[in-house]
């Protein structure tokens, strides 16, 4: 291990106090964050099968005692500029209300996996923000030792106050330039879970006075003056290539500076965003087809003709699947599918940058600032540290904002006018020129031999891969003897990549609805039934390599369906539908009731339980579980996106559409109480949310349903 004296920086800021920098390694194996983007972080490259991370943090201890620390990571709506700055103030031992924090920029020297994705900021940032804060506190004690010529382990620390046995007491901000110059430890002592007063307590987002107040944050916030507005006209479908274009309109709209073209595309240049985007209205493009344009029905026909087929190299083999159905008494089968989908997120892509000899200057919403640094550079062809970004607090990313095509754009469209830029998308843009959640099916077929599980054969078909790649060792594997897993992924123009909850964001909900559908066929209780294949994991166990601990994943699944009182007499006309699925390190287990309002069903209530570890801002915790079952419910119930001839038929939210809030159901969460380190909660609620609802909805119905969105299986239903 390397001596982690080698990773923290102290120094004393000018008029006094400590200045303390520190990058610890944190090694952990992991799910490949996003396929498609090798180059996203050095650490995806780390490990075979893997992702290592360093962690760390910065925070500052004036001469007058205040604290500030600056946050890291993306603030994309998680609330990590609030929780990760907690687990710094927690082993630092000061007063939560004196600390101020900061969002940092993309600093690479300071700070490591500067990233919003994967559900994994407060997982990879544990152990590193937490001796951040211990080893500020260690040097202060050290140097409040010193001048009392104590030792230092006869002093103790309470909200940002050192006392000594005679009750003498130093403030932080009377040692902190002293700190400065003491020995860094190779080790500090963590504080025990026991001793928390600011992890665990909820605390108010630090943004939130800025927020409802309406103060500059978020992307389109940003302005600098000088600037120019940006609207870019792009492919109508893909597939398509620019041939030519005629401006002469454009160019007449009041307002309008410039039309430049970059690549495959045309900006608008404007005074604003107004003007830009009639300017874009006015253009006239001619565009060529490519040899393949697609739409929804050639995505499904393809999609369905790979499910029958075995893939040249499966994911899983354990024993022998296809003896142990032919041997069976009987096969049961499914299929189920699901469309693209756009991330819709409420703030439309939008960045600012400035490109002049000197460097390129970017400001603006962003889940990887580091790649899209190097892209950057790449594109300008410039060394990466002559590019700078900040980050803006985002409206909303659910993995659209890993990309950052459009910091791209914006640079290049910079560096062509020479000028300050904002470029922005309109709704539309947004809709049409999308990186989508990629269309998929998957087929369950079970062999069942004397009433029980005899073989397992799942079959995936998608186009341009999933995101994550757990998925051969998920449960149900693990637990049936004979058990196999095909993959098949298809090639599409159509840009596809990472979705909240990636990958789990509908096959949770295939597999929990089969595995409803199946309980019910073999005259079994459906939690019981879930519960009798984990026994058979426990005492039984195939394979080496299942991901999931059995004990954490029963836990969820007993206490939410006792929490909701499953199988339960319950009111009359509400039925109510099961679910559990691990992703992301969490285990999540939820119960959806629904209520029929003359032939329309309601969702009205879920009850969830969640096993995440320790959870550092309960509030906070809340919030992520109750907007991903929300989510969750919203997209597996409404949203559907089809194309024709390689355009999207939606292109704002009058055709694609979103749960309402009167929509909303009331959510119940309980956790489950835990000293364990802390997993992710921006992503794992909304996985199992769509199966518990399908469930219900086949209990309230008598109805199964196949296919997302359910809206249009209750269509037919009518």
């Amino acid at each position: 291990m390397q001596n982690r004296r080698n990773f923290l920086k102290v120094s004393s800021l000018a008029g006094g106090g400590l200045l303390l920098g520190v990058s610890w390694l944190s090694g952990c194996k992991e799910e490949k964050m996003v396929q498609k983007l090798p180059e996203i972080l050095a650490e995806i490259k780390k490990m075979p099968n893997g992702l290592s991370s360093t962690v760390n943090a910065y925070l500052r201890i004036n001469e007058n005692g205040a604290v500030t620390i600056l946050s890291a990571n993306p603030e994309i709506g998680q609330n990590i500029k609030t929780s990760m700055p907690m687990i710094v103030a927690e082993e630092l031992d000061v007063d939560w209300a004196d600390v101020t924090v900061e969002q940092a920029g993309l600093d690479t020297e300071n700070f490591n996996r500067q990233v919003a994705g994967g559900s994994q900021s407060i997982r990879q940032g544990w152990e590193g923000l937490r001796r951040a804060g211990a080893t500020a506190r260690h040097l202060l004690v050290a140097a409040a030792a010193e001048q009392w010529g104590l030792d230092a382990t006869e002093l103790k620390t309470s909200k940002g106050v050192i006392t000594a046995p005679d009750g003498q007491t130093l403030s932080y901000g009377e040692v902190a330039a002293k700190a400065a110059t003491m020995e860094v430890p190779e080790e500090v002592e963590f504080k025990s879970p026991a001793y928390f007063s600011i992890i665990g307590q909820s605390q108010r987002n630090v943004d939130l006075e800025n927020i409802i107040s309406g103060k500059p944050l978020f992307g389109l916030d940003y302005g600098r003056e000088g600037m120019v507005y940006a609207v870019a006209l792009r492919p109508p479908s893909f597939g398509h290539t620019l041939k030519d274009f005629d401006d002469s309109d454009a160019r007449k709209v009041e307002g309008v500076e410039d039309v430049v073209r970059f690549g495959n595309k045309i900006a608008v240049i404007g005074r604003n965003t107004w003007c830009a985007m009639q300017g874009q209205k006015a253009l006239k493009a001619e565009w060529e087809a490519g040899d393949k344009t697609e739409d929804t029905a050639y995505h499904e026909a393809e999609l369905s003709r790979h499910l029958d087929m075995k893939a040249e190299e499966p994911r899983r083999v354990d024993g022998d699947v296809d003896a142990a159905l032919a041997a069976a008494d009987e096969v049961f089968e499914r299929t189920y599918a699901a469309p693209y989908l756009p991330h819709a997120c409420l703030e439309p892509m939008n960045f600012f940058a400035n490109v002049t000899d000197a460097g390129a200057e970017l400001v603006g919403p962003i889940q990887t600032p580091a790649w899209t640094q190097q892209r950057v550079a790449a594109l300008l062809e410039i060394e990466p540290e002559k590019v700078s970004i900040d980050m803006t607090r985002m409206g909303g990313g659910f993995g659209r904002r890993l990309y950052g095509d459009f910091a791209l754009e914006a640079a290049e469209i910079s560096s062509k006018i020479g000028k300050p830029v904002k470029l922005v998308f309109s709704r539309e843009d947004d809709m049409l020129a999308g990186t989508y959640r990629p269309a998929s099916q998957y087929k369950f077929k079970v062999g069942i031999k004397d009433g029980d599980i005899s073989g397992w054969h799942l079959t995936e078909a998608c186009f341009n891969g999933q995101m994550f790649d757990p998925m051969p060792n998920n449960y149900p594997a693990g637990t049936i003897a004979d058990y196999r897993i095909d993959s098949h992924q298809l090639e599409s123009n159509i840009s596809t990549g990472a979705w909240r909850a990636p990958y789990a964001n509908f096959l949770a909900y295939a597999e929990q609805a089969f595995m409803d559908e199946l309980a019910e066929y073999l005259g079994k209780d459906k939690v019981q039934f879930r519960l009798d294949l984990f026994e058979k994991a426990r005492t039984s166990p195939v394979g080496e390599n299942n991901n999931y601990e059995i004990d954490k994943y029963v836990g969820v699944i007993k206490l939410a369906a006792e929490k909701a009182g499953f199988g339960k007499p319950i009111a009359r006309n509400t039925y109510q539908g099961f679910s559990a699925y691990f992703s992301h390190n969490t285990y999540v287990a939820e119960v959806a009731e629904v209520v029929m309002d003359g032939d329309t069903p309601r969702v009205t209530k879920v009850t969830c339980a969640v096993d995440c570890g320790i959870v550092i801002n309960p509030d906070a915790a809340r919030n992520q579980i109750e907007g991903g079952i929300i989510d969750g419910i919203g997209h597996a119930m409404y949203s559907d996106f089809k194309f024709t001839n390689g355009r999207s038929e939606a292109e704002n939210f009058h055709q694609y559409r979103l749960i309402r809030m009167s929509e909303a159901p009331e959510v119940e969460i309980h956790f489950v109480e835990s000293d364990n380190d802390p997993t992710g909660l921006g992503e794992p609620s909304l996985p199992p949310a769509g199966g518990a609802v399908a469930n219900a909805l086949a209990a309230a119905l008598g109805q199964r349903i196949y296919r997302q969105p359910f809206v249009e299986a209750l269509k037919m239903r009518g």
